[in-house]
């Protein structure tokens, strides 16, 4: 059978792509590997831009039912700094983008199956359990895959690549992933029985040799991510590894922390690197890649979403607006791409380099981080950036000479 389009990847952005484009018309076959959505530790934060994203795709209700949860405001700990004062300077979320209140948390996993159904609801032929055998491209763009024990092959004029960092998309079309060198480890945990803490109040901080970063996902619910030297590379390992991460969050700067780490674990604890990467261009004639199948920003930024739905929404403005039999120009969604990765790259560099690094040096330079902007709100920037959109800051905000006044080098 010949469809319009075929997705690989029927997490996020491959059913988020697949219902948008069902809904538009088109013939949509949605290829997922797994037959449930299980808990990876991936992002299940959207910042504000983002979720302007979901509402421009019609997507934000389907979230909200599902159980979304808003964050209202940000509270910044460090061992630097008097908790009560970080928690007087609390950021309000609900000025960065507009009809939205804060960022959107939502489990990873619920978050993909309300997806896939929409894409389903919406007219898509959305299939789990599918295993990909090969995929073709060129003139005439085909996947192979077996499904319930059966070989078939199947075409569209479009292959999208939605599979993640592992993409067979990509590689089907001889795209190229640059990776940076990663800088520290990064792991995350859900948290159910969350005692005293504002559900709406996200929090990050840094004290000794560990970097937190909290958000609330209601009724005693938290997704927390912790990250520490990549020369400890075992600290968190071993079944005891999920209580110890928590206890790593017991700090003097943080008291609030204390309801975190009497917390009970309730998904895996995974570690990983954190970097960036890019593709030099995530487009091939046949082809086109969406979300990390297309290059992924460091997680520290919590980005990975926003920068998906922002993917979505590009690529389903370009297919919708081409007309039928031609072929469609991915060039202003890789330009636009491209520089906002580089931007969030940047924006990224930065916020590693004051959070995630440890000890006298990186403990002063934080000191003096936090002490400028209080009198230069311009060194906080990269936050902004961070959310409401690369786009909402100066260009400037992204040359050396400002990166060196934040970091003070």
């Amino acid at each position: 059978m010949t469809y319009d389009i075929i997705v690989v990847g029927g997490g996020i952005g491959g059913s988020a792509l697949a219902a948008v484009m069902a809904r538009a018309g088109r013939s949509v076959l949605l290829l997922e590997k797994s037959l449930v959505y299980e808990d990876k530790v991936r992002g299940e934060w959207i910042a504000p831009w983002g979720v302007t994203e979901t509402q421009r795709l019609a997507l934000y209700d389907a979230l909200i039912d599902a159980g979304g949860h808003h964050l209202s405001s940000h509270v910044t700990y460090d061992e630097t700094r008097d908790p009560a004062e970080a928690e007087e300077h609390a950021l309000q979320l609900g000025m960065f983008a507009p009809d939205v209140p804060g960022p959107l948390c939502i489990r990873h996993p619920v978050h993909c199956q309300t997806l896939f159904d929409e894409a389903r609801e919406a007219g898509a032929c959305a299939l789990r359990g599918v295993d990909v055998q090969a995929i073709e491209l060129g003139r005439a763009p085909s996947v192979t895959y077996v499904y319930n024990g059966e070989l078939r092959t199947e075409h569209a004029p479009l292959i999208v690549g939605a599979e993640g960092r592992q993409s067979v998309v990509r590689r089907a079309a001889g795209l190229t992933l640059h990776q940076d060198k990663p800088h520290h480890w990064f792991a995350g945990l859900l948290v159910d029985d969350v005692g005293a803490w504002n559900d709406t109040r996200q929090a990050i901080g840094t004290e000794e040799d560990f970097a937190f970063l909290a958000f609330p996902q209601g009724n005693g619910r938290m997704r927390v991510y912790g990250g520490w030297d990549l020369a400890a590379k075992t600290r968190f390992a071993g079944s005891e590894g999920p209580r110890r991460f928590l206890e790593a969050f017991r700090m003097k700067s943080a008291p609030g922390n204390e309801a975190i780490a009497g917390g009970t674990p309730a998904s895996p604890l995974y570690a990983y690197y954190n970097n960036c990467a890019a593709t030099d261009q995530p487009y091939v004639p046949g082809a086109v890649l969406i979300g990390d199948a297309a290059g992924w920003n460091d997680p520290i930024l919590g980005l990975g979403l926003s920068i998906t739905y922002r993917d979505v929404r590009l690529v389903s403005d370009i297919l919708k607006e081409t007309p039928a039999g031609r072929e469609p120009d991915f060039r202003p969604y890789a330009e636009e791409r491209s520089e906002r990765m580089r931007r969030l790259r940047i924006a990224s560099e930065m916020q590693a380099k004051l959070d995630m690094e440890f000890g006298e040096e990186a403990r002063a330079r934080r000191r003096r981080y936090h002490e400028a902007t209080a009198t230069d709100p311009m060194l906080g920037l990269h936050g902004v950036a961070t959310l409401a959109g690369p786009e909402a800051v100066p260009a400037e905000i992204f040359e050396l000479a400002h990166v060196a006044r934040v970091v003070g080098a």
